[in-house]
């Protein structure tokens, strides 16, 4: 699949610029592959860099007031300085490295709602920037995402939405500024004690370590509180796991101990 962009670039008369993604699927800790052609316009110019920046979609907490905002959170310089004359062509292959703690986006094909992800070019001459818009980009899960993922869907939790959360989760290593939250609403076995599910990932090349947070119902008299749960997954045994019936087991023991499943 080939997707194509077109930026002009300074103005009018400047440098255009045209990137091509060989493919814009990919999962954490893969890469991106393609080309960018910058082409001159109708005069000379010395262009200082073209970069690509991988950027998500963040929610922030500001006090009393939360905001989302575009957050690059990783980035490549693909050139140095060089000199483009008019109407020359300057063609820049690529490959870029995909954080093995990016987000995903898409599951069994379906695009996760509430989540974005893009490339973008950047481009600077005479200290101007050209930052262009995002390429759409599709981050698939590893496979031991994808059986945990999987257990869930056939437990019967049904996917909510998904979003990306500024911060640290405590007592987990992340090398990212911010972490994925994927919401499920549960099934009816566990409707009575649970208003949904969130599930986090935190990959490195060896394991995923997994986060689940339940936000519990409350009772007449008592408050809903949050109950987390962390386990880590190494990537080379996930497929020796039936993660139904793991995930079943700690998820009926959590709330037993609360005294909210029977």
């Amino acid at each position: 699949m080939v997707f194509k962009r077109l930026m002009q670039a300074m103005g009018v008369g400047g440098p255009s610029v045209e990137t091509v993604l060989s493919n814009p699927n990919c999962r954490p800790g893969g890469q991106l592959e393609g080309s960018i052609a910058v082409t001159g316009g109708d005069h000379a110019v010395d262009v200082s860099y073209v970069a690509l920046g991988l950027l998500t979609r963040v929610e922030v907490e500001s006090g009393d007031n939360e905001y989302a905002t575009n957050q690059e959170f990783q980035r490549q310089q693909v050139t140095g300085p060089f000199r483009l004359e008019a109407g020359q062509r300057y063609d820049i292959p690529f490959r870029f490295e995909v954080p093995w703690e990016t987000p995903l986006t898409e599951l069994y094909g379906q695009h996760l709602h509430g989540m974005t992800m893009g490339l973008r070019t950047e481009l600077e001459v005479a200290r101007a920037v050209d930052k262009g818009d995002l390429d759409a980009v599709a981050v698939h899960p590893l496979p031991a995402q994808e059986r945990l993922l999987e257990a869930l869907l056939r437990l019967g939790f049904r996917f909510a939405r998904a979003d990306v959360e500024r911060g640290h989760i405590y007592g987990v290593h992340q090398t990212l500024p911010f972490y994925q939250e994927i919401e499920f609403y549960p099934p009816p076995q566990y409707a009575g004690a649970m208003k949904q599910l969130e599930v986090t990932f935190v990959t490195d090349p060896r394991q995923v370590q997994v986060v689940l947070e339940l936000d519990k119902r409350g009772g007449l008299f008592t408050e809903g509180r949050d109950v987390f749960g962390r386990f880590a997954v190494e990537h080379a045994s996930a497929a020796n796991t039936d993660w139904a019936a793991q995930l079943d087991g700690w998820l009926r023991q959590s709330l037993q101990r609360r005294g909210l499943f029977g």
